[in-house]
């Protein structure tokens, strides 16, 4: 992409090597000593350019949700700046690039080929060498670099949290711990080095061209490893037995009870009916025909008016006729006006949040780019 005009007024003698958009007018621009980002003019800011020395003293990685933080530490100074998070990989392996550069730790010509960041360690495989550094920031003196001209074989252990990395260095082997979702990445990284290094296709062939025999450092055969794992597996016995299983349990004795005491209940019910049968039978007729007397009042009764009256439809025809007929020409007029006004101050309102959401949706897409 074109580099603005901005960037090309401080480039001075050197030239860009690399550009990463970061959306809209936004980009970041890396030469071999410093990283200048250019900021096109926004809701926020005006059009701007910040250059960042990669003569470092430390350098840390931030990593959010939605932006990841460049953190440059210098001799009594610190400076940074933000991107989005789907923008972070590529800028990160620029900036390392010329990190390590300007520090001696790479030559010319020597391209990076991943980056990995596993919570204090961070691997950096080359197209020459894997670098390796141990410690809270991404990025400091205490290194420890890996020339692939001085491997003398390459193997990987797995496990069942992570997988170690046995990359042997002039016949000792150096263990990296990698989390074990991300070995087949790191595997194949490594592998991709390697092997176009020495210019081979396998890792069988690779061992065999470095003159490493057995691909295991510590001397123990893949036969004797899973004999031992047979062998602890056949001393582990089970918590609880299938006999234990496979008992009856025992009978609850309180079933027994609870049927007993659920088939005397209907029996009892039976009785009460029975008895409440027995005493209709013995009432006296004139008694049951003056209840049946009593409950032919109530009902009529029921059905006498109360005395209410319920106002007939003509009447109220006529009263809602003298209301309408009440009713002001020049208030039904004032009304209308009234109507019109706030429709129109309406229609304006929906025209002014419409502007509202498209600045609100501008000035959100800058913040995720990280101004």
């Amino acid at each position: 992409m074109d580099v603005p005009q901005l960037v090309r007024e401080r480039l001075g003698e050197e030239s860009v090597e690399a550009t990463v958009s970061l959306g809209d007018e936004d980009v970041v621009c890396v030469t071999p000593s410093r990283t200048f980002v250019y900021r096109g003019e926004g809701l926020l800011s005006d059009e701007s350019v910040t250059a960042y020395s990669h003569d470092v003293e430390r350098f840390d990685i931030s990593v959010g949700r939605r932006k990841t933080k460049f953190v440059f530490e210098y001799v009594g100074d610190t400076d940074s700046f933000t991107v989005a998070a789907d923008r972070a990989d590529t800028v990160r392996k620029l900036l390392l690039g010329g990190i390590l550069h300007l520090a001696g730790v790479i030559v010319d010509g020597e391209s990076i080929s991943e980056v990995f960041s596993f919570s204090e360690l961070t691997l950096v495989v080359t197209s020459h060498r894997l670098v390796k550094h141990v410690g809270a920031p991404v990025w400091d003196d205490d290194f420890e670099e890996f020339p692939y001209g001085d491997v003398t074989g390459l193997s990987f252990e797995e496990g069942s949290v992570a997988t170690q990395v046995v990359l042997s260095v002039d016949g000792r082997p150096q263990r990296i711990k990698a989390p074990s979702e991300q070995t087949r990445v790191v595997e194949r990284s490594l592998k991709q080095a390697l092997f176009a290094y020495h210019d081979v296709d396998s890792l069988a062939a690779l061992n065999a061209k470095v003159g490493v025999e057995d691909t295991d450092p510590s001397g123990a055969s893949a036969t004797d490893d899973a004999g031992s794992s047979l062998s602890l597996d056949d001393g582990i016995s089970p918590l609880v037995g299938g006999d234990e299983e496979s008992e009856t349990p025992p009978e609850d004795p309180l079933s027994a009870t609870g049927t007993v005491g659920e088939g005397s209940s209907p029996s009892e019910g039976s009785s009460d009916t029975a008895g409440t049968r027995d005493d209709e039978a013995e009432a006296d007729p004139g008694d049951r025909a003056d209840a049946a007397d009593a409950g032919t009042q109530s009902e009529s009764a029921s059905d006498e008016p109360t005395g209410e009256t319920t106002p007939s439809r003509p009447r109220a025809s006529a009263e809602w006729q003298s209301k309408e007929s009440a009713v002001d020409p020049e208030e039904v007029e004032a009304m209308k006006n009234q109507l019109s006004t706030l429709t129109t101050a309406v229609k304006k309102q929906n025209q002014l949040l419409r502007d509202q959401q498209e600045t609100i949706d501008r000035l959100i897409e800058e913040l995720r780019q990280g101004r």
